[in-house]
């Protein structure tokens, strides 16, 4: 019970670590390109505004979290789809790890069981028995 609590420890653990990991590469990296490939598109920022804030309109092209400091209710689309692309991400590494997993296993189950020692023909044993009943 201890080895398999420790397990799942370091399992949580690595997931935590590797969650950042890829929440920095879709932050940082992945959707920047995306976003200069789609007209320099800043996916943080990308939202509709539903209800607008007490006192005035917000003006074209005001950043997400001065919207909300506004007090306008925002629906924020752009890091939803930051969201479902890390999920895709991490999604897809699991399950090429469970994939290579599983293959491991398989070669496990296909290899061969050593062979049990040839024992004599049938007509080995035959000519044993004949020899045997001639001796007495």
């Amino acid at each position: 019970m201890k080895g398999n609590v420790m397990d799942m420890a370091v399992g949580v653990i690595i997931g935590g670590a590797f969650g950042k990991i890829v929440s920095s590469l879709v932050d940082d990296i992945l959707m920047p390109l995306v976003g200069k490939v789609l007209g320099n598109t800043d996916f943080t920022n990308l939202y509709c505004v539903l209800a607008q804030p007490e006192g005035g309109d917000l003006p074209e092209g005001t950043a997400l979290a001065a919207a909300r400091e506004a007090g306008a209710s925002v629906f924020a689309y752009g890091a939803f789809i930051q969201n479902v692309v890390d999920f895709l991400i991490i999604a897809f590494c699991i399950f090429l790890m469970l994939k290579g997993i599983n293959k491991l296993n398989r070669k496990k189950e296909e290899a061969p069981a050593p062979e049990a020692p040839k024992g004599p023909t049938q007509e080995e044993l035959l000519t044993e028995i004949r020899d045997l009943l001639k001796q007495k």
